[in-house]
């Protein structure tokens, strides 16, 4: 059974021995809702502990648990001269992978050093011994341990793996305390570790309300855009969180909300109250009736580029529509961006045209996006239902003399130093400066920000 969830933070800073007096003197609020959190578990004591800390062995593609035999760490790094060490559950760690492999989730259980790939991993990260540094070890020296890094599947799938905990914990009759680590935003002020965006403490107030009011639904209807101007590392964390109560009404509560440094830290418990409802199968109908809808509105140019792809595997030659004629005299640059659940799944294109036409150009561009998108595994055929597409059809580019002649809700831009050249759309989401619209190219052709370069703007038409 889950006995407890809790959403906790992980500044080292907020450490007695890290944080000195004057730093620990503006986030005791913080502090007192740890201890608050610490003698909810201690009156009833889990017998593991699973943790999702979005500092381990982070897999877009997949949901890692660490498996050894124990786990160990400590905050060196962070001049504190302490250490911890759990016996790991495997036996649950066991069931979970077992039943996410029934579930069709791509859940695996591996040793943390095969988990990092090579990264520099010693021992358990700060995301997963800051919040259990504040836990009385009378009780939580007592208890296993299970840890989860984060994952970028899609919300919906990270859901259904929190439910596969609670059926183990069921299924061996264990008592589960479950330990979303994450901070909330890091922009919250000149000097943050991520620049000032006023819409991080958007972000942050709008998650204390949803914390408070406990309706499931609305986390995943939380605007993409905020969450990802907010910079935070918390949001993953408390959607598995959330689906380890799926089917259990549940009191949540914020017992404490602070931003002192420029980095939000929200301290919230969830306390299981019986039986309810699972969302997961509604969850489920929102996000394929969302791919619905967008698939029923396509333009016709848009259908042809999912058409392409879809033939791809039957082998099956792909009929130009007669509505399309019109396109067979056209020349011009082609993207075609293809999405899976809000991600980006492939996108690949050309600034001027390369193909006898434009119909020619998109097959090309959505043959591409979908199967040599360097950034992303090819495209199977059992994803097809769940991916969308755009084609953006580029208007010839034009040289500027400045930022201040780029929109980039309007024009696209190009930026170009000796053969490095960085392209990007317009009008995507979450770019809305032109200062980043640049800065992102930028990164994308290897530029430095002091380099030299020449900038290019252009308009599209966007199909979707």
């Amino acid at each position: 059974m889950i006995s407890l969830g809790a959403l906790l933070p992980h500044p080292p800073i907020i450490v007695p021995g890290i944080g000195g007096p004057a730093d620990l003197e503006q986030i005791k609020d913080t502090t007192a809702a740890f201890e608050q959190i610490n003698q909810m578990l201690a009156a009833d004591p889990p017998d593991t502990m699973v943790v999702f800390t979005p500092h381990g062995a982070v897999y877009s593609d997949a949901i890692i648990i660490y498996n050894d035999q124990s786990l160990a760490g400590g905050l060196e790094r962070f001049r504190l001269n302490r250490k911890w060490q759990w016996e790991t559950d495997r036996d649950l760690i066991e069931k979970i992978t077992a039943i996410g492999a029934a579930e069709g989730l791509p859940v695996f259980a591996m040793p943390q050093a095969e988990a990092a790939r090579g990264m520099f991993l010693k021992g358990l990260d700060h995301g997963v011994l800051v919040p259990l540094s504040f836990f009385d070890p009378v009780w939580a020296a007592r208890a296993k341990l299970v840890v989860v890094p984060l994952s970028y599947l899609p919300l919906e799938e990270l859901y259904r793996f929190g439910k596969t905990i609670q059926d183990g914990a069921e299924e061996l009759n264990r008592k589960v305390a479950v330990i979303a680590s994450g901070d909330l935003s890091h922009c919250l002020k000149p000097g943050a570790p991520v620049p000032y965006d006023p819409r991080g403490k958007e972000f942050d107030l709008k998650l204390v309300e949803l914390i408070n009011q406990g309706v499931v639904d609305d986390f995943f209807k939380l605007d993409p855009v905020l969450v990802e101007k907010a910079a935070e590392c918390g949001f993953r964390s408390l959607i598995m969180l959330l689906g380890t109560l799926d089917g259990l009404k549940f009191e949540s509560r914020v017992h404490s909300y602070e931003g002192p440094f420029g980095v939000g830290y929200a301290v919230a418990s969830f306390k299981p109250l019986g039986k309810g409802q699972s969302k997961v199968t509604a969850l489920l109908e929102a996000r394929n009736a969302a791919v619905a809808s967008r698939r029923e509105k396509e333009s016709p140019l848009t259908r042809y580029a999912r058409q392409v792809v879809e033939k791809y595997f039957s082998k099956e030659p792909l009929q130009e529509p007669d509505e399309l004629k019109e396109y067979r005299k056209e020349r011009a640059g082609v993207f075609v961006s293809i999405k899976k659940h809000g991600q980006l799944r492939g996108c690949i294109g050309t600034t001027e045209p390369t193909q006898p036409n434009l119909l020619a150009e998109i097959r090309q561009n959505a043959i591409s996006a979908a199967f040599r998108d360097p950034r992303f595994e090819p495209v199977t055929a059992d994803e097809l239902n769940d991916l969308v597409y755009s084609v953006d059809v580029l208007k010839p580019a034009e040289p500027i003399s400045g930022i201040e002649e780029l929109d980039p809700k309007r024009y696209g831009v190009i930026v170009r130093s000796g053969r490095r050249t960085g392209l990007l759309l317009p009008n995507l989401e979450g770019i809305e400066t032109a200062s980043e619209q640049v800065a992102i190219a930028r990164r994308k052709a290897g530029i430095g920000a002091d380099e030299p370069m020449e900038l290019m703007r252009f308009e599209v038409v966007r199909y979707y």
